[in-house]
């Protein structure tokens, strides 16, 4: 039986930074709003306190953090033609689980996109020709400029205190900082972190190789800030437990550290947590959402009427929502149509390991954002022509961290295991680095997300179904800034690096990113995607799908500074807009 409850103004599927951005939004306009969380509620006193944060195994081995495939998973392959099977350990990616979602366990790493990001087919198109484009590629515009999302952006960066170096501050290139940024209307709030000695041989390699490297934006405050709401957060201890970690110092911004010391004093928003949303509930054609269907802890099912439905999950999650729902026109790979499940797209990386022989790094000394970036092969900003590829990557030094379970680095030839292997590992885990390549990932027909025709879950719902390998295109452009990484790295002067570039077909196995985009993306046509330009579903106008499932693709930066600015124009624009005339925002 299930239990009908009182309606509210809005219900919001899922709390991590789009959920809490939105109800911060619509509940301060005045609506009542109810937040449904999958996961338990963690707060950072009780649950990350610097005694018992740093645990490694807990946390970084067992995924303490992340959602149990025992209770929701995926199928995954490669090609339409195999056989897809359950994921039943999370390898190369993380889906979070728990209020503040990966907002809690990220990185920290804080991008804006590129103007271009936004019209790449628009740029492509107009720069090389219709011939460039491979044609299976479905790669689209987003419907929505730099420009327009620039105050969003500024917003979310003063919510959370981020710590970087302007590059281009109101059109002027500032020094030492990404010359290659789109305009923004004011600097950082707070100033870079103190750079490690593997980052600063990076820099100085890359200055002198002609590269224009800049501090990592970065969510790991370099000092104590007090946010636009009266919240304060603390300096970054560079502990290096942040990737998979909560931050036990209050010095990392989440939905806990930024926004809901504001949240639990208004009494107009509640949030539910272990509550899973079975369904949106809809008129019957798909038109009118009418609340959702969930079931709490105990196993009891509830109907909660809103007036306004905000889907706001993970990616996975927000496309299976839709098709469970019957909302949209699933995409059929073999005909190109249908919108939901489309243009799944994931993200390129590769690596170059360097060891000196009596250079020590202390590679303990790090946070999850704390590093110099070099972004002259990314984007659109050279000419891709004689390359034969499209997209980019950022180059990287990055001390996210060196823990202890995982990190062994040993020079090329050491055995695996042994008393050689023990004497490698002392002697290497104060002398070795890592540096990186975050590369775009592009869209194509082969890489989409559908229900699963066999495999279901403990409340028999089909699972999500991923198909996905890595597009020749993206291997040849990772292939090309790798080859750059690696001068990068030699310069650096190491008595040896081993160079790991990316690999087909894209294995499921070992962690490389939890980035995964697309499947309900915007844009202008209903015929290509889900939502407009304000994340409002074309089908149904009171449903809005937020999150990082409505990139058309995906660019080679991080992309929760991208998910929070259209979190809030999408919040901007229901209450600006959607609640004074009601129906189709664009």
């Amino acid at each position: 039986m299930t239990t009908r409850l009182k309606p509210v103004d809005a219900v919001i599927i899922g709390f991590g930074w789009s959920g809490a951005l939105l109800a911060e939004v619509l509940s301060r306009a005045g609506l009542s709003v109810i937040a449904l969380e999958r996961g338990p509620y963690r707060d950072t006193a009780e649950d990350f306190p610097p005694s018992r944060a740093p645990d490694e195994l807990r946390y970084a081995v067992r995924h303490d953090l992340v959602v149990k495939p025992a209770e929701n998973t995926i199928t995954f392959r490669n090609r339409s033609d195999q056989t897809a099977l359950p994921v039943r350990a999370w390898g190369s990616f993380l889906p979070a689980s728990g209020a503040g979602g990966g907002g809690v366990h990220w990185n920290g790493q804080t991008w804006r996109f590129r103007p271009s990001d936004f019209t790449l087919k628009t740029t492509i198109l107009e720069r090389y020709g219709r011939r460039f484009l491979p044609p299976d590629l479905t790669i689209q515009d987003w419907g929505v400029t730099y420009e327009t999302l620039e105050p969003y952006y500024d917003r979310f960066e003063y919510l959370c205190g981020i710590s970087g170096k302007s590059g281009n501050l109101q059109g002027k290139i500032q020094p030492g900082g990404n010359p290659f940024e789109g305009p923004r209307a004011r600097d950082y709030p707070t100033p870079p972190l103190t750079m490690p000695y593997a980052a600063a041989l990076f820099a100085k390699a890359a200055a002198e190789g002609g590269y224009h490297p800049f501090p990592q934006p970065s969510a790991n405050l370099s000092q104590a800030y007090t946010n636009p709401f009266g919240v304060t957060l603390g300096a970054c201890s560079y502990c290096g437990f942040c990737e998979r970690f909560g931050c036990g110092n209050y010095a990392k911004a989440s939905p806990q550290t930024t926004l809901m010391p504001l949240l639990r004093r208004r009494p107009n928003f509640s949030l539910r947590t272990e509550c899973l949303v079975l369904a949106i509930n809809h008129d019957g054609g798909g038109k009118k959402a009418r609340g959702v269907t969930y079931k709490d802890a105990s196993g009891e099912d509830f109907f909660q009427p809103a007036g306004i439905v905000l889907l706001a999950a993970y990616t996975f999650e927000n496309i299976r929502l839709l098709l469970l729902s019957g909302i949209g026109a699933p995409y059929d790979p073999a005909s190109g149509r249908g919108v939901v499940g489309r243009n799944y797209s994931y993200q390129t990386t590769s690596s170059v390991q360097l060891g000196f022989a009596e250079r020590l790094l202390n590679p303990f000394i790090g946070a999850g954002a704390l590093g110099m970036i070099v972004d002259d092969w990314n984007g659109e900003h050279y000419d891709h022509g004689p390359l034969g590829f499209i997209g980019g990557a950022y180059l990287a030094a990055l001390a996210t961290n060196s823990r202890p379970i995982l990190n062994h680095p040993t020079p090329p030839g050491t055995p695996r295991w042994g008393a050689e292997w023990k004497r490698a590992v002392a002697k290497s885990y104060l002398r070795t680095t890592r540096i990186l390549a975050s590369g775009s990932s592009l869209s194509h027909r082969g890489a989409y997300c559908d229900l699963d025709p066999t495999y279901r879950d403990r409340f028999g719902r089909p699972l999500l179904r991923v198909t996905f390998d890595f597009h020749p295109n993206d291997l040849r452009m990772s292939h090309f800034v790798t080859d750059r990484l690696a001068e990068i790295a030699r310069a650096m002067g190491p008595e040896w690096l081993t160079i790991a570039k990316r690999q087909a077909p894209y294995s499921i196995v070992p962690y490389q990113s939890t980035h995964n985009v697309g499947g309900a993306i915007m844009g202008t046509d209903p015929e290509t995607s889900v939502v407009n330009p304000y994340l409002q579903s074309w089908d149904c106008d009171n449903l809005f799908v937020v999150g990082a499932s409505a990139f058309p693709q995906n660019a080679s930066y991080n992309p929760t500074g991208t998910v929070a600015a259209l979190a809030l124009r999408t919040a901007d624009a229901i209450i600006g807009r959607y609640l004074r005339a009601p129906g189709s925002l664009a």
